[in-house]
């Protein structure tokens, strides 16, 4: 079939139509904004010492579980900018399944993460606690534990607020 100068191109596919964006229910951090600096002050404590792979990690499966979309885009975000590989990210939602993507030291960070963050069961089992003490030094377990207890604090905030992902971009916290 040849095509002639009065054919009319093919219609191009009509773009999707995507949901209307959410509104947060309130600027939190305007709103009360000491707890806002008393948090990036905590968030920055607990970092210390750990592993900038592995915090992110963390942070972005903490965000997962707890359903925080906004912690989920912005940790997700700067792990990309940081050189993280998007395999790894997309694989973190079922690690259990792909651990051959993280070294034991990252599989005990996101066990521990998970078992921090649920605790359906009133406690962090010994069996997770014990494998990561191994992995981790004393005072890098410290740090670990104070930095899934923040982005699981972080995570409250954004979804009892209904914070909006998808405006962040990569270091625009720091």
């Amino acid at each position: 079939m040849t095509t002639n100068e009065n054919t009319p191109a093919p219609a191009a596919p009509p773009a999707p139509e995507y949901l209307q964006e959410h509104t947060p229910r309130l600027d939190w951090h305007q709103l009360a904004p000491e707890v806002f600096k008393a948090m990036v002050r905590l968030d920055a404590a607990a970092r210390k010492g750990v592993d900038p792979v592995i915090l992110e990690l963390v942070k972005i499966r903490a965000s997962q579980i707890n359903h925080c979309a906004l912690c989920v885009d912005m940790h997700s975000k700067d792990a990309l900018a940081a050189g993280e590989s998007v395999e790894r990210i997309i694989q973190l939602s079922a690690w259990e399944e792909s651990q051959h993507f993280y070294t034991a030291k990252e599989v005990a960070a996101i066990e521990l993460t998970e078992a921090i963050t649920v605790l359906t069961d009133g406690f962090v089992p010994d069996e997770v606690y014990e494998k990561a003490a191994a992995l981790f030094e004393e005072q890098e377990l410290t740090q670990l534990i104070a930095a899934i207890t923040v982005i699981n604090a972080w995570n409250r905030f954004g979804v009892s607020t209904r914070q909006v992902p998808g405006h962040y971009k990569a270091g625009d916290h720091k």
